[in-house]
């Protein structure tokens, strides 16, 4: 079991080359339990190739504790379980382009 800070939503996060912007956090029933997934929005501002953006999404697991404290600056915590299983995850990953039409889904 692991600890995951849930991200600001619609608040810019510095990164390489640009930012990012978490959009929504989604609960995804899946065999009988629930998968936290946050999509976010992805703008590479300087690169060697130039400008892009792009969509995705970061799946940090099963939801074992949905919101069970907060960190030391406020923000809700909860406990997941990490999807080690391919199988599953790519079941998943489907799941997440056919819904929300990301070009790239991350697992912790």
């Amino acid at each position: 079991m692991s600890k995951y800070t849930h991200l600001e939503l619609n608040r810019d996060v510095p990164a390489p080359s640009g930012y990012y912007t978490p959009q929504k956090e989604v609960r995804l029933n899946c065999n009988g339990r629930e998968v936290l997934y946050t999509v976010s929005q992805a703008v590479i501002e300087s690169s060697c190739c130039g400008a892009s953006d792009f969509s995705s999404a970061l799946v940090p697991g099963y939801i074992t504790g949905w919101r069970v404290g907060k960190n030391k600056d406020g923000i809700p915590v909860s406990e997941v379980e990490p999807i080690s299983d391919d199988k599953t995850r790519d079941a998943i990953r489907k799941i997440i382009k056919e819904t929300e039409h990301v070009s790239q889904t991350e697992f912790w």
